[in-house]
């Protein structure tokens, strides 16, 4: 019976999504599209593109180097507005969570459900994001896709984001959450290696190691590493996972621990 209401509570999600696709598409493209249009097509046709004193070749590499990067932030990002921002409304005046944990299942498990539809769409995320940071730049792009890292890392970031998403969800005010885009997105973003590999902030050891808190440095370190392979240079392979998994599992406890607090008070 528990997987049964388990399995209606994602239908329903997925039939909102489905209902809502043009509005989940404009919001998942808008930051990643932008970001590749100015940095990889207008400033390389202006003659001001991110390691142009290099050549062609320098802005291929920030071209090549910053798809992990955007495809990475795009599902962080899709999994905290996903399971987050919802929960504004449902924890809010109207109590609409509250028709949800009617359901046969335990509490808990609709906080997995939530984790889950959340992971959904941020596979579907990188699926929408990574054809376009692949043709918008006006330089060439060069993948070596790693199948087995990609196939096995990239729901493992959705999980991870989701996981995120519900841990603010619960452990923020709801008139608060938007808050966080402020306080945590952006930092998040720009010291995420995102716009640039880990391994290339060695000068700045204090940096480096700061860094390591970030869970989206390991995102995109790890999505880098599955779509380009040895053409960008990348962290160990072995940390990224382990520490993916590592943040996967304290976000869940302390978001279905706080899911469970704010069901139940």
């Amino acid at each position: 019976m528990s997987w049964r209401a388990f399995a209606a509570l994602l239908l329903r999600d997925i039939v909102v999504l489905r209902k809502d696709l043009p509005a989940f598409i404009a919001r998942t493209v808008m930051q990643p599209v932008l970001l590749m249009f100015v940095f990889t097509y207008v400033f390389p046709k202006i003659g001001q593109g991110v390691g142009s004193a290099g050549g062609p070749s320098a802005e291929s590499a920030f071209s090549t180097l910053l798809v992990g990067g955007v495809v990475a932030s795009a599902m962080i990002f899709q999994g905290i507005q996903a399971v987050a921002l919802p929960m504004v409304q449902d924890f809010g005046f109207t109590r609409e969570i509250e028709d949800r944990v009617l359901a046969p299942i335990p509490v808990e498990g609709v906080a997995l459900e939530k984790v889950t539809s959340g992971a959904i769409q941020g596979l579907l995320a990188a699926m929408v994001v990574l054809p376009l940071a692949y043709v918008i730049p006006a330089t060439n792009v060069h993948l070596d896709v790693n199948w087995p890292v990609t196939l096995t890392f990239l729901p493992l970031a959705a999980v991870l984001g989701a996981s995120l998403g519900l841990t603010v969800g619960t452990r923020v005010e709801p008139r608060q959450v938007p808050l966080v885009f402020s306080l945590l997105v952006l930092p998040m973003t720009f010291l995420g290696a995102v716009y640039y590999p880990w391994t290339s902030l060695e000068p700045l050891p204090w940096l480096r190691w700061a860094v390591l808190v970030n869970p989206l440095v390991y995102l995109s370190e790890g999505v880098r590493m599955g779509l380009t392979g040895d053409t960008i240079p990348h962290m160990n392979g072995v940390v990224v996972y382990a520490a993916c998994l590592a943040f996967t599992a304290v976000l869940l406890r302390v978001g279905i621990k706080g899911f469970r607090r704010r069901v139940l008070t």
